[in-house]
């Protein structure tokens, strides 16, 4: 008996006939046109006879066929309104015309209508299920050829076959969506694939972890030794390993210890050398003397250091009178540059490549808006020209618009430059398809990862200068790599560091911290209050009463909170940002009859909180780390279900509750989701609680993001530990040596 139904469980619903596809990838995905015929959501009535654009992830779909799907009504910021499909079923032909209008569709080449109304005059209503059972009953229609019958039952039994297999799937554990991808992926060799190797889709197929197969793999009596497990298991631990520490390659220690801890059994050294040697000769990993590398971090390593070094060894730049344009624009911007600014921007425009670093208010992006200025006036651009000749990028949405706003140019998010698919997790701009700009500046680079690095030089052509803006004190990337420090470690990319404060005036006490805290030389003075510095001394427990304090005083005098920013090193534990989140919801934005709210797990969100953006999202335009405000809550939206709008300064994003989990409250944020960014006022959370986060370099960072007034709350212990402790985790890479191996070469 065919089966049509993939779901049976009641909930919103959308009938229609296929009309036409826009779009279909190998794996399944499709973006295709719908015209609708019934459905029970309220929002969508008006669409009845109407054609609609839905996308999702489907087995076979055939046009002119009539099928019931399974979602919810997005607004998509690109391309509108569409009906996102999470599952479907076939609509089974139910009477006489449906049956014959059924095989006489596409579906069955050569027969036409004439044929099919012979067969359901021969076999009636029940034609199919009774093909399924035995063809041979097609030998009663008459003037139906032995070639048609086979293609008749072939193509029912294909059918039917891909409903059968996800059906398995499912009953096995697999989700909806991975079923219909894993399908996609094999089509018919899906079940003897998984039955050879289950581990094989975990590479094959997208969103397919380790620990989602693993488990369904124990559940279907794999044995625990099975070489294709402990390999997976391997690769999965390295990635892990490798995004934790921030590390570019594993020892042997390392990775067999975290084996046999994760696998909770000793693992044979001769099967572990087997499955590594495997991964090796499938180039998942690459061995190189006593370093072990998942393949892509060796492979982004080489290239950085590969493009670098034919940026260094390229002819430079022969510009003439660079000095009496530097002149003109100290005339024009009434500045006077020192001569180590006057230096990085003689070789921005003479170097092909250029490292640029400096803490908080040595001018960095003063810097920037003079590069891109005479660059500009040496080459005779216009406003058009210079938008198609110059990329002012940065890791985060703050950074690029700061970037913005200082040079009155366009600039962009590294991923939206790169138009990253999140899809598919790949960047669209790249080495086959580059970006054709010649002036590249990219700032908060120590921001920026390895893969990240390798994808943006891999976007760019080789007639290029590259300058790279960052400040070499602050916190590494989060992604696995130490860029901007290898790359000035390795002494051989020109650096310009600048190193004299610009204060706004003489009371001017931010750049003076953090200049102190960088060279250990820290003041007693940093205990006394100054016109833009507050030192409150407090013990750990009174820390919390402490912010809500001073938080109700600036609220008092009327103080914009969307302008404070508040940071902490730990999530946990009653100082930890989860807990403080709570409470500040209630003293920056209480509840109030006028303000819609809801309840998402176990955090309550309401109209006018205070939101960090958790993952990069291009097609809205919004970054992790960016900071917005909820700007309404619709408890039945188009979506028909509950919608959060939420405002990224001037940036609108419209939230459905499967998408909850995308952002969390930002009253206060953790020091690593700031970088990037910053506030004009910040106030930061110091407490020996914290004291296995504490260390120089994160407390530097957090400092460092404060633009008009700094307040720290907490132990003046806790804080003078911080900045002599210099144990930070020392990153394992190799970018620095390959590098000086590539200039050693040359």
């Amino acid at each position: 008996m065919i089966k049509y139904l993939l779901v049976t469980r009641m909930q919103d619903f959308v009938k229609g006939i296929f009309k036409q596809t826009i779009f279909r990838s190998d794996k399944g995905y499709v973006i295709g046109l719908l015209k609708v015929t019934d459905t029970n959501i309220i929002e969508m009535k008006e669409y009845i006879n109407k054609t609609i654009t839905f996308t999702g992830y489907f087995a076979d779909i055939n046009e002119n066929e009539k099928y019931t799907m399974y979602g919810e009504i997005v607004n998509h910021p690109k391309y509108g309104f569409q009906y996102s499909v999470s599952e479907y079923e076939r609509i089974k032909p139910e009477d006489k015309d449906g049956v014959i209008e059924f095989l006489s569709s596409d579906l069955f080449s050569g027969i036409g209508e004439k044929m099919a109304i012979r067969i359901v005059d021969k076999l009636g209503e029940n034609a199919i299920d009774l093909i399924l059972k035995d063809k041979t009953c097609l030998y009663t229609v008459p003037k139906l050829s032995e070639k048609k019958i086979d293609l008749i039952y072939n193509t029912l039994i294909k059918y039917e076959e891909s409903h059968e297999i996800i059906l398995k799937l499912t009953e096995m554990g697999f989700s909806m969506q991975d079923s219909l991808s894993i399908y996609n992926t094999y089509k018919s060799n899906t079940i003897r694939i998984i039955e050879n190797n289950i581990y094989r889709l975990i590479d094959d197929v997208d969103g397919l972890t380790f620990i989602k197969v693993d488990k369904i793999a124990l559940e279907q009596n794999v044995d625990i030794y099975n070489l294709d497990r402990i390999k997976s298991c391997i690769f999965y631990i390295m990635k892990e390993l490798c995004f934790k520490k921030g590390d570019t390659y594993l020892s042997y220690g390392e990775i067999y210890e975290a084996l046999s801890y994760y696998l909770k059994c000793d693992i044979d050294s001769n099967l572990f050398d087997e499955a590594i040697s495997s991964l090796d000769g499938e180039l998942k990993i690459k061995i190189e003397e006593d370093r072990y590398y998942i393949f892509e971090q060796y492979e982004s390593e080489e290239f950085i250091a590969e493009k670098v070094n034919y940026l260094i060894n390229k002819p430079i730049s022969d510009y003439k009178n660079i000095d009496m344009h530097i002149l003109k624009l100290q005339d024009s911007f009434k500045i006077e540059y020192s001569d180590k600014q006057k230096e990085a921007i003689l070789k921005a425009l003479k170097n092909n490549i250029l490292i640029i670093t400096g803490g908080p208010g040595t001018g960095k992006t003063t810097i920037i808006k003079a590069i891109v200025e005479i660059y500009k006036n040496i080459n005779k651009l216009n406003e058009k020209d210079a938008i198609n000749n110059i990329a002012l990028l940065a890791p985060t949405g703050r950074a690029s618009k700061r970037m913005s706003e200082s040079t009155n140019m366009p600039a962009t998010t590294i991923h939206r430059f790169l138009k990253w698919n999140k899809d598919i997790d790949e960047f669209m701009v790249n080495e086959y398809n580059p970006d054709l700009s010649n002036l590249i500046i990219v700032d908060e680079v120590s921001m920026i990862d390895n893969r990240l690095m390798s994808s943006l030089l891999k976007g760019l052509t080789n007639n290029i200068k590259l300058i790279l803006v960052g400040d070499y004190n602050q916190l590494p990337s989060v992604g696995s790599g130490n860029v901007l420090k290898d790359l000035i470690d390795s002494d051989i990319v020109d650096t310009v560091e600048l190193d004299l404060l610009y204060r706004q005036d003489d009371t001017s006490y931010i750049p003076i911290l953090a200049n102190e805290i960088k060279n250990d030389t820290l003041d007693e003075d940093f205990l006394i209050s100054k016109d833009d510095y507050k030192f409150l001394e407090c013990p750990s427990d009174s820390i919390l009463p402490s912010l809500v304090n001073i938080s109700k005083k600036f609220i008092s005098k009327g103080y914009d909170y969307k302008k404070v920013q508040i940071m902490a090193p730990m999530y946990a534990g009653i100082n930890g940002i989860d807990n403080i989140n709570k409470v500040l919801q209630d003293v920056f934005n209480p509840s109030d009859v006028g303000k819609k709210e809801i309840k998402y797990a176990d955090v309550i969100y309401r109209e006018n909180d205070k939101i960090l953006q958790l993952v990069n999202d291009p097609d809205k335009n919004v970054f992790n780390g960016d900071i917005g405000f909820i700007s309404n809550i619709d408890y039945k939206g188009k979506s028909g279900g509950i919608e959060i709008t939420i405002d990224y300064y001037g940036v609108i994003v419209t939230y459905t509750s499967k998408d909850f989990n995308k952002f969390k409250h930002g009253y206060i944020i953790s020091i690593h989701k700031s970088q990037g960014s910053e506030f004009d006022l910040v106030i930061i959370t110091v407490s020996s609680n914290y004291r296995k986060m504490l260390y120089k370099k994160l407390i530097y960072t957090a400092v460092t993001r404060a633009k008009r007034k700094l307040i720290i709350i907490g132990e003046a212990n806790a804080f003078m530990y911080s900045i002599r402790n210099n144990n930070e985790y020392l990153r394992k890479t190799t970018l620095k040596d390959r590098l000086i191996n590539y200039l050693n070469k040359n």
